[in-house]
């Protein structure tokens, strides 16, 4: 069984129907969209969805900022004024 990360579900044929309905009944929850019972997409807020990517950044940039502190070369300290 795979699970499902949301509150609220939707058949596709739903979300085909009436897609602005759907959006509104949701209340920015998410939904998870199904197909034969299985989620096969999500919809979430633009809200959600910005914290997403948002958080993703930063978790790119500190994986970057670990790499370059583990990589053997002396950091050079700066101020912002130095900037």
């Amino acid at each position: 069984m795979q699970p499902i990360f949301a509150t609220q579900t939707a058949s596709i044929s739903e979300l085909k129907n009436n897609p602005s309905a759907l959006i509104k009944q949701s209340d920015g929850e998410s939904i998870a969209i199904l197909n034969h019972n299985k989620p096969v997409a999500y919809l979430v807020s633009t809200d959600v969805f910005e914290r997403m990517m948002e958080a993703m950044d930063d978790m790119a940039l500190s994986q970057t900022v670990s790499a370059r502190l583990n990589d053997g070369q002396i950091p050079i300290k700066v101020t912002l004024d130095d900037l």
